[in-house]
């Protein structure tokens, strides 16, 4: 999912800075001192799993894990990857400097649309949470696919056959990360589940029931 250098016109790569600094803006705001940790222990699965990749052309298909991610900080994913992106690009040279900004939207914005779709659903029966929580997984790499495919798309038209082969490739791993994304929540809810969204309310109405 990692854009390589090189590979994009100027102005997507201005537009995606642009938008990368908008998103990190709105999630620091939002990150409060408690959420420091979750944050940082998260943005370090994210920088671990996508380490192994498979190059397709000028991207690559790996792990990425930013449906959990925003569906546990929703838009704190946005600095969390940043972070994470600008530690690969420096250290191991995935992806890049220039490409940073496009590839933090690629993966976080999806991150975000999921946390809206899905969060609110984690605490319900298990079977529409578990339901919910493969759907989080899933479509955050997909919507990640489609995103990236438009990017290269508007670098170029011939780009158009690579954006396809991008999105396929990346169909196993969207039912991976579905699968991750279920026993994520699941072990959550079992042994700490104020760490998933909308916990305080759950627990709130739980305790009016009893």
């Amino acid at each position: 999912m990692h854009i390589s250098e090189g590979v994009l016109s100027a102005p997507v790569l201005g537009a995606g800075m642009a938008l990368a600094f908008a998103g990190t803006a709105v999630g620091l705001k939002k990150l409060k001192e408690d959420k420091i940790p979750r944050t940082a222990v998260l943005s370090a699965a994210f920088f671990v799993a996508s380490l192994i990749h498979v190059p397709i052309g000028p991207s690559s298909v790996h792990l990425i894990l930013n449906g959990i991610l925003g569906l546990m900080l929703g838009w704190i994913a946005f600095p969390a990857i940043l972070i994470a992106l600008l530690l690969q690009g420096v250290l191991f040279q995935f992806g890049g400097i220039t490409t940073l900004g496009v590839n933090t939207v690629i993966m976080a914005t999806p991150a975000v649309v999921c946390h809206y779709l899905f969060a609110g659903f984690v605490h319900k029966p298990k079977a529409i949470s578990y339901a919910a929580s493969f759907a989080c997984g899933f479509l955050s790499v997909f919507f990640s696919s489609l995103v990236l495919g438009t990017a290269l798309m508007f670098t170029q038209e011939s780009f158009l056959a690579v954006a396809w082969a991008v999105v396929i490739a990346h169909l196993p791993v969207m039912f991976i990360e579905g699968l991750v994304a279920i026993f994520c929540v699941g072990f959550l809810k079992k042994v700490q589940p104020e760490l998933l969204p909308k916990w305080s309310a759950a627990r709130q109405q739980n305790t009016l029931a009893v």
